[in-house]
């Protein structure tokens, strides 16, 4: 007995010991250079009355590559260097987990993969990836190309249209093609009716009072939840075996035998839907402006397309798989397009624990942002950071310093998707359309992520054969 309490007392003293160490240690940190503003509100009146990436990059230049600051009542540390990023979100990405606003998990559901990470996660994610894999895509390219026409048809009708919702409808059929492939149109329509409110109200004040945005959203949510039900009742009474997202979320058993609830189903294409759908647009928007506005730039992807469409018969033959492999002018504009605009300006999330880093402290329970923006924008790694030129993805980036889609196990899992329907719809934009932007307006606006302002207004044309 005597023995025992002394192995207690020895293990308790070498708790305690490890608990002051632990304590010395983040006593002789420092929390990074910053000012977390006023008194809850903190700095999050400046962030929001300019543009995010002038609040951003101001605090970089005055503070340095890592700052503190408090945004929405949160402390938060801000990176913007690209071994920084890595740190976070790949290297020590268990120290690190993702987090969302309550208000936005309850209108996209809890199940969504990107609330989680674990095994879940990689559960969810593998078949999320797998159901938007290009060996899957390849197979996919006449029916995206359908999808394209259908919607310039839509936006020639000879008067002036927002682009930016426009393109909305576009990248929402494609996500809805990758995740049911084939869907009734009464489904179809009901489906994008309600995720378009739920779309609405997804950045707006989290209250529930009756007639609001958010109240609005919830309530669509609601129904999409009774809609997708549906649809999963119809695909498990066919017992058909379809290479989609639905279809694998339905067929997957974990080691243990255990299938997926509807809700889990339900929320995880949801997330997929919201994730496919704003962020593609975006960045197509400002592609559309780009190229509107450099005639040049213009004349010269039309070559590289129109040899493509002479190729196809003017058009007859559907585009071919390889064909949109050998798009090296138009695919560099895309990605030096994702790299200006950086629709994802940072990724979110919140330390497990105290964390050392770079002889700072990251307390446990802050959030921790690391700007891609500050980074793709950045002159030591892109020169003359401001200035669109496609010609700088002629050669290789430096390692971390490219992350429009992020980086690591939450990095967007469609983005080579996302590619692939850009490039087909360009293709069949300049071989076939003439536009004109009619805005006298020029900047940025957020909604929530930047897009041209008033979302490129713009009229669609015909161009006349000859």
């Amino acid at each position: 007995m005597g023995v025992f309490l002394v192995y207690v007392l020895l293990f308790l003293l070498a708790l305690v010991s490890l608990m002051l160490l632990k304590s010395q240690k983040r006593e002789n940190l420092n929390l990074p250079p910053g000012s977390m503003g006023w008194p809850l509100v903190g700095e999050t009146l400046q962030l929001y009355s300019q543009n995010p990436y002038v609040f951003f990059n101001t605090r970089q230049r005055r503070y340095g590559e890592i700052f503190k600051s408090r945004i929405l009542g949160c402390p938060c540390v801000m990176l913007a260097n690209p071994e920084a990023a890595r740190f976070v979100l790949v290297t020590h990405a268990d120290l690190f987990k993702p987090t969302y606003p309550l208000s936005k998990e309850l209108l996209l559901g809890p199940w969504a993969l990107f609330f989680h990470q674990g095994r879940y996660h990689a559960q969810m994610r593998k078949l999320v990836q797998g159901s938007l894999s290009l060996d899957v895509f390849r197979n996919l390219v006449p029916e995206i190309e359908s999808i394209a026409k259908s919607s310039f048809e839509s936006m020639s009708v000879g008067q002036v249209v927002n682009t930016f919702h426009e393109l909305k409808k576009f990248t929402l059929d494609v996500a809805i093609l990758s995740i049911f492939t084939h869907l009734d149109t009464c489904y179809k329509e009901r489906l994008r009716k309600n995720f378009f409110t739920l779309d609405k109200g997804y950045n707006s004040f989290s209250t529930n009072l009756p007639g609001t945005l958010y109240k609005r959203s919830v309530l669509a949510r609601g129904r999409l939840r009774q809609i997708l039900s549906k649809i999963i009742i119809d695909r498990k009474e066919k017992r058909s075996v379809q290479k989609n997202l639905l279809g694998s979320l339905l067929n997957f058993k974990d080691e243990n035998g255990e299938i997926l609830t509807d809700d889990q189903i339900i929320d995880n294409i949801i997330g997929v839907l919201f994730a496919a759908q704003d962020t593609t647009a975006s960045v197509l928007t400002w592609i559309l402006k780009y190229i509107h506005d450099d005639p040049k730039l213009l004349e010269a992807i039309k070559v590289e397309q129109k040899a493509i469409y002479e190729l196809n018969d003017g058009g007859n033959r559907p585009l071919t798989w390889a064909q949109t492999r050998n798009m090296p002018l138009t695919h560099r504009v895309i990605l030096e397009s994702l790299r200006v605009t950086s629709i994802i300006s940072f990724a979110f999330r919140e330390a497990v624990d105290d964390v050392e880093y770079k002889g700072y402290l990251i307390p446990k329970g802050w959030k921790v942002l690391p700007l891609f923006r500050n980074i793709h924008h950045n002159p030591d790694f892109f020169s003359d950071p401001q200035k669109f030129d496609p010609s700088r993805f002629e050669v290789g980036q430096k390692p971390n310093t490219f992350m429009p889609f992020g980086n690591g196990e939450h990095a967007c899992p469609g983005n080579e998707v996302a590619k692939l329907e850009m490039l087909i719809f360009i293709h069949h934009l300049v071989n076939k359309f003439r536009w004109e932007v009619v805005s006298s307006k020029s900047g940025v606006q957020y909604d929530p992520f930047p897009i041209p302002q008033q979302g490129l207004p713009a009229n669609f044309r015909k161009q006349s054969c000859s």
